[in-house]
């Protein structure tokens, strides 16, 4: 049964999305993945959101490009954690999409990531997850264990060929 929702309104989001569910394969956090429109499905949208809670989410992870409204309507209906991402626009470059979702009315909160942030929607979910399940804290835990050892190599690669041959 998944844990988390991916929720897109367009399949053009898709490689930003996936990012976070890159992050949660990586985690072993079960998840559901959905293409849906607010705009142009409404009722769909509203039958979504409305049963996400008894299909047994946890957390909504929703991705807001142009219109933006996605995060927010998911935060509006259901009752547990949602994560919105900014999605880069042309147009603006994904401040609309940003100031859109951080600047949602009091009593409807969505946590925000940066613009295009899929694989930090993703550690957030399961961070929130983690709250409750010492397991997947251990997995965060040997996460970020494993970036710093990233940078602590390429500092070392660095310390070892120069600056001009790195």
């Amino acid at each position: 049964m998944p844990q988390v929702s991916i929720v897109m309104g367009s399949d053009s989001d898709m490689p930003v999305m996936s990012k976070a569910a890159e992050i949660l394969d990586q985690m072993g956090v079960s998840y559901e993945m959905t293409i849906i429109s607010a705009h142009r499905e409404p009722d769909v949208f509203f039958e979504y959101a409305k049963t996400a809670e008894e299909r047994g989410i946890k957390v909504i992870i929703a991705g807001a490009g142009m219109a933006a409204h996605l995060p927010g309507m998911c935060a509006a209906i259901f009752p547990m954690p949602v994560i919105g991402i900014p999605m880069h626009t042309t147009s603006l470059g994904g401040r609309d999409s940003l100031y859109s979702i951080v600047q949602m009315p009091s009593g409807i909160p969505v946590a925000t990531v940066a613009i295009n942030g899929g694989a930090n929607a993703g550690i957030l979910a399961c961070k929130m997850l983690a709250i409750n399940d010492s397991d997947l804290l251990n997995k965060l835990k040997d996460y970020s264990k494993s970036l710093k050892e990233s940078v602590e190599k390429k500092d070392a690669r660095l310390k070892e060929v120069g600056y001009k041959n790195y």
